[in-house]
């Protein structure tokens, strides 16, 4: 019964399928496999759905009742995002002048355009940014132009420019006298060597400041960039967006490496500064004379190569040209110059190269060759009157030469006066005569008492029936010019005949040296011997000379020697209408052999406070101890003040030179000595120097100008570029005196006295809209020509750097007026020419005076804030600064 119902169901069910088959074919399963799928899965998507409404009804009735309601500024902000962005008006006034305007408009528009847009548009197209970025820009310029209108640019152009100029060349100047005195010459040559002494010098100068990291280390000049424009950036952008970080980083990188850092990499580069001179007195023509000394003169046979070279191509060139016709004489001409230069250049290469290389002044030659220049030729020119002055005075017999002096000017001082007197007689003018020869009578008697009567110190050596024939006169007759003819007439005999002077000058080093600034020294014979040295001078008594200055001075200084000073008179001066008190120093000095030294010298009061500035300075323990009488501004000439004021001086020597004293600071006795040989004293400070009692911290070059009391601005400024481009300050007083009459006669010949209108003229010029608009478009020009950005430029091959080095200085050079070496000296010219040239060679020295300039600029822009501080906090983490204050801690600690 069971198998039969098993039977009937599997039957039914097979009869099912093979029906189901029939009617569907054999893919009906498959398809019927798939509808029950699409089954089961639609319930599923209906199930899911329907339980994630409920899930999301169920969160939302728990967040209603049991968290706080939501912010709604999110909401806000997407709404304010869907929201068009307003549109940013931007005000193209910049400065107030169109002229200026528009061309910094196009500058702005450049830098963003090739600076920021070629980037900015890869990430947005957004403009916004681009105008944020635009308007902040135009925001600092307008607030940099408002200060800049704001400031009197006189005083900036006029002294702290020259000023800085002046400090520069100075350090350069002290790095260059520091490597000369070393023994090694290849330290001497050392590039590194030089940039080490260069920031020493400029460590001592400045004391807390030294820019060597900023000049020679990439990562810390960046640096330093990024802190002064982020303070830029607080002085001139507006509160909100400054406090913006993202806008001030930005900012900040773009001025400090995009603008800032490229700008300073071009200005130091001295193959730059070289071309820039060359262009700048582009119209000079080119002096062949000049060439061929800095031929002569140059100590680098990378230069002469390089001429050398450009010469042979110019030979090949030559050579290769048809000679036939009328040019050929004017083709030879030019070859034949070529083949001296190119001599030229190898006789120079052959001496440097075999290390035979010495000063001019030091080479062999022989005396019997030398110009021969007649004493009363001496006696009249600036140049030579100046070494003879210190022989003489190296001699002893100053006194010889400055009466003859003193009454060469005498006798041009009457003759001028008695000519005025007749003139105005003939003319029937009342001029009392008796007035023109009481002063005629007490300039005579000046004469007599300065270098004849008994209390003349130091006294001309005459014989007595000419001194009392002279003193008859002086009292019973009216004096003349030609009342002391007779005695400067011996006095002219005896310099001329007596051994020790003119004869023996003619033999002296010194003798030597005003040839070269002469331009009359024959240019020696090189004469190498076996060992390779110089032979001497041949005919010269001493066999050779050595031209150091230190043989011209009294010897080393004898330590054990005791040393006594006094005032022993006073007197009162009058020198070119300024009257000044001269105090006579007694000095004696007695040796450790039992000898005694006497000589006297002779100082003003402004000697002794520059001398005790300068030891206090060093020594600051003395400053407790030495007491330097004060200044008096009124009736300062008065005799009763001028004894108690000797009193006081001779007080204040006694102290300083007590054995104690000495003994405990040894380091003091050359500053001793220094003071009180028989010398003009070379200060240390100056005017303005002494005034630094006041305010140290502003001691300035152009303050060393001792002698200039007149407040004529171009005056100030020509000095003191004289003094540091020819180092005039270590030279005769006479000369340097001479030198300030001369530039003052030339400033009002050519001027009259309206030389200071003209420089203020001529300031308010350089900084008038008109040429400030020049500046700008000159920097449009030459950074976006045609308003694409310059490529930068490839470094020149150094053959071209070279010969452009040798072009510069020898246009710096043929620029010089013969009026310049007349009285400075063409030697002396021609040295301080090549110092200024060789500090322009160094980038690092370079990038030092960018940033001094900079600074200036900064300072006088915002003068109230304290921007000389933040300088020097910058500058102060040098170990230079360090090792320096260390230094001077331990010498004032002994």
């Amino acid at each position: 019964m069971f198998a039969e119902a098993s039977l009937s169901v599997w039957g039914w069910g097979g009869l099912g399928v093979v029906l189901f088959l029939i009617s569907f074919g054999p893919f009906a399963i498959f398809y019927l496999a798939f509808y029950i799928l699409c089954f089961i899965g639609g319930g599923f998507v209906v199930l899911l759905l329907f339980g994630k409404t409920n899930s999301e009804k169920h969160l939302e009735r728990c967040e209603h009742s049991y968290l706080p309601p939501t912010q709604a500024g999110i909401m806000k902000v997407l709404e304010e995002m869907k929201c068009e962005s307003k549109p940013i008006k931007i005000d193209r006034r910049l400065t107030g002048s169109n002229i200026i305007d528009e061309p910094l408009q196009q500058v702005i528009q450049f830098a963003l355009r090739d600076y920021i847009q070629y980037w900015y548009y890869t990430l947005s197209d957004d403009e916004t940014f681009l105008l944020e970025i635009r308007q902040t820009v135009q925001n600092a310029l307008v607030e940099f132009s408002t200060r800049s209108k704001e400031v009197d640019w006189q005083p900036y152009f006029t002294t702290r420019l020259v000023d800085d100029f002046a400090t520069h060349l100075r350090v350069f100047r002290k790095a260059q006298e520091r490597l000369n005195e070393r023994e090694d010459p290849k330290q001497r040559d050392a590039p590194d060597e030089l940039l080490d002494s260069f920031f020493e010098a400029e460590v001592e100068m400045e004391r807390k400041i030294c820019r060597d990291m900023v000049c020679t280390s990439r990562k810390d000049e960046e640096g330093y960039l990024r802190d002064l424009c982020e303070v830029l950036l607080y002085l001139l952008l507006p509160p909100g967006d400054f406090h913006n970080k993202n806008m001030r980083y930005f900012l900040r990188e773009v001025l400090a490496r995009g603008v800032l850092l490229p700008l300073i990499n071009q200005l130091s580069d001295p193959d730059y500064i070289n071309q820039f001179i060359i262009w700048m007195i582009r119209d000079s023509s080119c002096d062949y004379e000049a060439f061929l000394n800095i031929l002569k003169l140059t100590d680098k046979p990378a230069e002469l190569e390089a001429v050398k070279d450009k010469v042979l191509e110019e030979l090949q060139f030559l050579r290769s040209l048809d000679t036939a016709g009328d040019h050929i004489s004017v083709i030879k001409n030019q070859m034949n110059s070529l083949l001296f230069v190119k001599k030229v250049c190898e006789t120079r290469i052959q001496r440097l190269q075999s290390g035979k290389e010495v000063d001019t002044l030091k080479l062999a030659a022989n005396f019997g060759k030398l110009c021969v220049i007649p004493l009363e030729h001496i006696l009249v020119h600036n140049i030579a009157l100046q070494f003879f002055m210190d022989y003489m005075q190296h001699m002893g017999g100053q006194a010889v030469l400055f009466f003859w002096l003193t009454v060469e000017g005498y006798r041009v001082t009457a003759q001028q006066q008695l000519e005025v007197l007749q003139s105005s007689q003939r003319d029937g003018k009342n001029q009392s005569s008796q007035t023109t020869k009481g002063l005629l009578r007490a300039a005579a008697l000046g004469v007599y008492d300065q270098y004849l009567s008994e209390k003349a110190s130091p006294r001309v050596q005459v014989d007595e029936t000419s001194a009392a024939r002279l003193e008859q006169k002086l009292s019973k007759e009216d004096p003349t010019p030609e009342i002391f003819d007779e005695i400067q007439r011996k006095m002219y005999d005896l310099m001329l005949k007596d051994e020790r002077y003119y004869p023996s000058f003619k033999q002296h080093p010194l003798y030597v040296r005003m040839l070269a600034e002469l331009d009359m020294l024959k240019e020696p014979s090189y004469r190498g011997s076996e060992d390779g040295d110089l032979e001497s001078f041949n005919g010269s008594p001493t066999g050779s000379i050595n031209l150091s200055l230190d043989d011209l001075s009294s010897g080393s200084v004898d330590e054990s020697a005791q040393l006594h000073a006094f005032i022993s008179d006073t007197g009162v001066c009058n020198d070119h209408g300024k009257t000044y008190a001269l105090y006579t120093i007694t000095v004696i000095r007695k040796n450790s052999d039992g000898s005694e030294d006497i000589w006297k010298t002779y100082r003003r009061y402004s000697d002794f406070h520059d001398f005790h500035m300068r030891i206090t300075e060093q020594f600051e323990s003395l400053a407790a101890i030495l007491k330097l009488p004060g200044k008096k501004t009124f009736n300062n000439m008065d005799r009763e003040f001028l004894e108690k004021r000797k009193k006081d001086l001779n007080s204040y020597l006694q102290l300083l030179l007590n054995p104690e004293m000495m003994k405990a600071c040894s380091m003091l006795i050359p500053y001793v000595y220094d003071f009180l040989e028989n010398k003009a004293y070379s200060k240390g400070k100056g005017d303005f120097a002494r005034k630094s009692d006041i305010d140290p911290e502003h001691c300035r070059v152009s303050a060393q100008l001792d002698d200039n009391v007149d407040d004529n601005i171009p005056l100030r400024v020509m000095l003191l570029l004289m003094d540091e481009v020819f180092d005039l300050k270590e030279r005769n007083q006479w000369l340097r005196r001479n030198i300030k009459n001369l530039l003052q006669q030339l400033i009002r010949a050519t001027y009259g006295d309206t030389i200071n209108r003209k420089i203020v003229e001529h300031v308010d010029y350089m900084t008038s809209p008109e040429q400030v608009s020049d500046y700008v478009k000159r920097f449009r020009d030459s950074y976006w020509p045609n308003g694409i950005l310059a490529e930068t430029p490839p470094r020149r091959d150094k053959s071209t750097r070279m010969r452009t080095r040798v072009a510069a200085k020898t246009t710096l050079l043929g620029i010089m007026p013969d009026e310049l070496k007349h009285i400075i000296g063409a030697d002396t010219t021609r040295k301080g020419i090549l110092r200024v040239f060789d500090m322009f060679q160094h980038q690092p020295m370079n990038r030092r005076l960018v940033y001094v300039f900079l600074e200036g600029i900064l300072e006088t822009l915002f003068p109230q804030y304290k921007f000389p501080e933040l300088f020097q906090k910058l500058h102060s983490r040098s170990p230079r600064v360090l090792k320096y204050s260390k230094k001077i801690r331990s010498l004032q600690m002994r």
